[in-house]
């Protein structure tokens, strides 16, 4: 399974750029920049404006980017007006207290309704994962055990959607399994979980997260082609914020280009 130490050791390499938004608790993000710096997790820039730390991504100036303590309206707009994006779909990275990593999506509520949408999370979000050099394995998640079948027109519905996504994700050669309502199960096996949709999703990671503590490193954009890290401002450190997404540049041996030189302290 994934464990924060692979992702740290992933991401290191001094030699990339991270670009970090900074807007409320400012103190926070600074600290969080000098630890990463210190341990090489690439080398971190602060930026105060979204549409700058956005326009600075698609440039090259920076290598990846991560939300911070940016307004979320302001960032996601910035996000899809300078990618051209009718919408923004993000895998989130969670670790119950205790247990291992996984990814989970979706945790927008209104994403994943759809088959088509929930084989996109799919697809894409696997993309994401072998970056970092894992394996996915994959867990669609319905609204109850196949016994459950005719309790509910709904748990019927969300059995028969994630049954036919299992499906597709076969076709296209992936390790993927109907983990049902069981969870709890789930991530003892399973490394990327797909919930039956946004709601469920944000639900859990709400859950988990905000109630109990668990770790969220943040939730990656997986429908663009650059490396974008959504981030909760009420994070207190964005240490493995930011060492995520060096990790999702992948294999730090291999030389990236840097166009546009190096970016200024801060920027806006």
């Amino acid at each position: 399974m994934v464990n924060p130490e692979l992702i740290f050791k992933v991401a290191k390499s001094a030699e990339r750029k991270i670009g970090i938004g900074v807007g409320s608790s400012e103190e926070n993000v600074e600290s969080s920049v000098a630890i990463a710096n210190a341990s090489k997790y690439g080398t971190t820039t602060m930026f105060d404006d979204a549409e700058e730390l956005v326009t600075a991504l698609k440039k090259g100036e920076i290598d990846a980017a991560v939300r911070g303590t940016l307004d979320s309206k302001a960032a996601m707009s910035a996000v899809k007006n300078e990618f051209g994006l009718d919408h923004v779909m993000r895998v989130a990275l969670m670790q119950p207290r205790g247990g291992a990593i996984f990814f989970l999506a979706p945790v927008g509520v209104d994403e994943g309704w759809t088959v088509d949408q929930k084989v996109e999370f799919m697809r894409l979000g696997s993309k994401m994962i072998r970056r970092m050099g894992v394996t996915p394995t994959i867990g669609i998640m319905s609204g109850g055990r196949l016994s459950d079948k005719g309790r509910s027109p709904m748990v019927d519905r969300s059995i028969d959607d994630a049954l036919e996504v299992v499906s597709i994700g076969k076709a296209l050669g992936l390790d993927v399994v109907h983990s049902e309502i069981l969870i709890e199960d789930a991530v003892k096996t399973r490394n990327f979980l797909i919930a039956p949709d946004g709601i469920s999703g944000n639900l859990i990671f709400r859950t988990m997260h905000l109630v109990d503590g668990g770790r969220s490193m943040g939730a990656p954009i997986v429908n663009l082609d650059k490396v974008f890290v959504d981030t909760s401002r009420a994070k207190v450190s964005f240490v493995d914020s930011i060492a995520l997404a060096s990790a999702l540049l992948g294999d730090p041996s291999v030389k990236r280009g840097h166009p546009g030189g190096h970016p200024p302290a801060r920027k806006g």
